[in-house]
């Protein structure tokens, strides 16, 4: 299985677009035959859990069946090879710059709209070099204050994490399904940040004595290329 996340930015004036198209491309990708699971999501502004939409940024995360490389696509073609025609011209139309990030699950736990999404093939917890961590979460509607409350402590740390190379906060529905994908130059930093920061490890045990979610989900990936267009 190979996870690809690819990010669109859209210009400003285009933004309608944008939204509209969050509906519209369903349709292909929920009839693709390469595709296992796929969410089509939103934007926070500060590259983590975020209440500010930034309209011009969407995502598509897309799971396939089967291993492929990115080497083996013509990148003028990458986006119609990954999600069809419809889509590769909307995006060419309306001038959208993307970046598509390839993956492969290592290792991860939890549920995303109660499947489990991704397959790893043998847990690989000695992975060296960069990795990419995706956390998401459905957050109880009673719970919406203490978690957004807490929101700002741990994303403000971790712009300045040792190791972080970057990150964007993305969502299915604003305030309550919302995750963050970053890249991190290795997994030991990425663990020093979750693990021995303070405000994150207080967020953990709230997290857990409070039961803020609904469901939640944590996986590591390997970083197969980064193909911008």
């Amino acid at each position: 299985m190979t996870v690809v996340l690819t990010i669109q930015k859209y210009r400003k004036r285009y933004i309608f677009f944008a939204l509209l198209s969050m509906a519209l491309f369903h349709f292909t990708l929920l009839f693709s035959s390469k595709i296992s699971f796929y969410k089509l999501m939103g934007s926070g502004k500060n590259g983590t859990f975020d209440k500010n939409p930034d309209w011009q940024q969407w995502v598509i995360l897309a799971a396939f069946k089967n291993d492929i490389q990115p080497e083996n696509f013509d990148k003028k073609k990458l986006i119609r090879q990954l999600y069809g025609r419809f889509i590769n011209r909307w995006l060419q139309f309306f001038g959208v710059q993307t970046t598509s990030i390839f993956l492969t699950p290592l290792e991860g736990h939890g549920k995303w709209d109660g499947k489990i999404p991704f397959e790893f093939k043998e847990k690989n917890y000695d992975h060296k070099g960069q990795i990419a961590v995706l956390t998401r979460a459905t957050i109880r509607i009673s719970k919406l204050i203490p978690f957004w409350s807490n929101v700002p402590a741990v994303a403000n740390k971790m712009q300045n994490a040792a190791g972080l190379i970057s990150s964007i906060g993305i969502g299915e529905i604003p305030f309550i399904k919302q995750a963050t994908f970053s890249i991190w130059e290795n997994k030991e930093l990425m663990k020093q940040f979750a693990y021995t920061m303070q405000e994150h490890k207080n967020v953990i045990t709230k997290t857990r004595k409070e039961n803020w979610y609904k469901e939640e989900m944590f996986v590591r990936f390997a970083i197969i290329k980064s193909v911008e267009l």
